[in-house]
């Protein structure tokens, strides 16, 4: 499947990228992760806290253990303060 991956905060700047198109067999959002984990570097720096991760599949916030199927973006970003 393809997705739309954007990227938020530190999460930008560790990846180096805002967003991207990537093809992906990845049947979760936990899935997808360790997948772009793998990519270098960055990604793996990006993501070696999954815990200080949150992900929205199609601007609706879900867990890591969320289905990817039929999904169009998946957007990850630090957690959320008010203030």
């Amino acid at each position: 499947m393809q997705l739309d991956i954007r990227y938020f905060a530190w999460l930008r700047e560790r990846t180096g990228t805002a967003s991207e198109t990537v093809v992906t067999e990845a049947a979760t959002v936990a899935d997808l992760v360790a997948e772009l984990s793998r990519r270098d570097e960055g990604y793996a720096l990006a993501f070696s806290d999954i815990a200080g991760i949150r992900a929205a599949i199609d601007k609706t916030l879900v867990e890591m253990d969320a289905p990817l199927a039929g999904a169009r973006e998946v957007a990850f970003f630090p957690p959320m303060t008010g203030g």
